[in-house]
């Protein structure tokens, strides 16, 4: 059997991400927040940091999330529910760079049920990071809608 204990561990969570991949998001979506960042990482103005909490906030507007993978208060799958719900609002759109962990209860429950969708070709590589994101990637879209998710592939 395969021993998958370290093969995905980093002592980092907080990865910046890289500027290539926020402009290009930023210029289409025109971001108003960065969820989850610090005041080192942030990518908008106006950020929620791990002081501000922000699963316990209301969120509205545009947002950027790229969520501390190894967070040890909230889960991977916590920061998706949130988005779905946080998204079922009028007034909010969340843009999500998450792992496509396409084999999970939590993508079928929230991801599948998304505006959008889009699974990146390539490796991310963050700002720090020596190397590309050693997992395939997604960009997932929640926003108040009625119809079917949006499948595509999307070029770094």
């Amino acid at each position: 059997m395969s021993d998958f204990n370290n093969r995905f561990k980093s002592a980092i969570q907080d990865w910046e991400t890289p500027n290539s991949l926020f402009d290009k998001l930023n210029s289409e979506f025109k971001f108003d927040i960065d969820i989850a960042a610090s005041e080192i990482n942030k990518k908008c103005d106006r950020f929620f940091s791990q002081e501000d909490n922000a699963m316990s906030q209301i969120w509205e507007g545009v947002g950027w999330l790229n969520p501390p993978y190894g967070d040890k208060g909230y889960k991977l799958k916590d920061w998706v529910k949130k988005s779905y719900h946080e998204a079922l609002k009028d007034n909010c759109t969340i843009v999500m760079l998450i792992p496509a962990r396409t084999n999970t209860m939590w993508w079928h429950d929230y991801c599948m049920k998304a505006y959008e969708v889009r699974f990146i070709k390539g490796r991310p590589k963050f700002k720090g990071g020596m190397h590309g994101l050693p997992l395939p990637s997604a960009l997932v879209v929640f926003k108040k809608y009625s119809g079917d998710t949006k499948f595509s592939s999307y070029t770094i």
